[in-house]
């Protein structure tokens, strides 16, 4: 089964951009199709693939903060190939 994960690392610390840098680089080091805005990271792929990523990148992307907050969204699809109609 194919999904789409949308993910938003938001450390509570003044120091922020290195954590979320590694986070998103190590993402795109896995293999799976990762796309990037301002505000979040995409990642696509088959479920179990994209939640074994998951389980290991997001425990190393909190212990690289003091406090934090990761929001996570999940599409039962790919919706890599979306694009807006507007």
């Amino acid at each position: 089964m194919k999904i789409s994960v949308e993910l938003t690392l938001t450390p509570l610390q003044d120091d922020f951009e290195p954590a979320i840098i590694e986070f998103i680089r190590r993402l795109r080091a896995s293999g799976l199709t990762v796309l990037e805005n301002p505000l979040s990271t995409q990642v696509y792929g088959e479920y179990d693939q994209v939640m074994e990523v998951m389980q290991k990148e997001i425990k190393s992307a909190l212990e690289m903060i003091d406090k934090g907050l990761l929001y996570m969204k999940i599409v039962k699809s790919d919706r890599s190939d979306y694009e807006p109609h507007f």
